[in-house]
């Protein structure tokens, strides 16, 4: 949990947040044209990132507390 206090502090992950929006906004725009199915498709593709992008961050620090 300190690695994760240490994180935030030095904004490391505070760009994580506009970078998942403007990713998934544009994708999902890329598959669709009318504005509702763009936001439906960028919230779930933006969710998916998330989550992937938390399952790395914990698997990164259980191998770097297990070092």
């Amino acid at each position: 949990m300190e690695m994760l206090a240490v994180a935030i502090t030095k904004n490391q992950l505070w760009h994580l947040l506009p970078l998942v929006v403007a990713v998934s906004l544009v994708y999902g725009a890329t598959r669709h044209e009318y504005v509702v199915p763009i936001l439906v498709n960028a919230f779930r593709f933006g969710l998916w990132m998330l989550g992937f992008v938390a399952v790395l961050f914990v698997v990164l620090l259980w191998v770097s507390r297990s070092l």
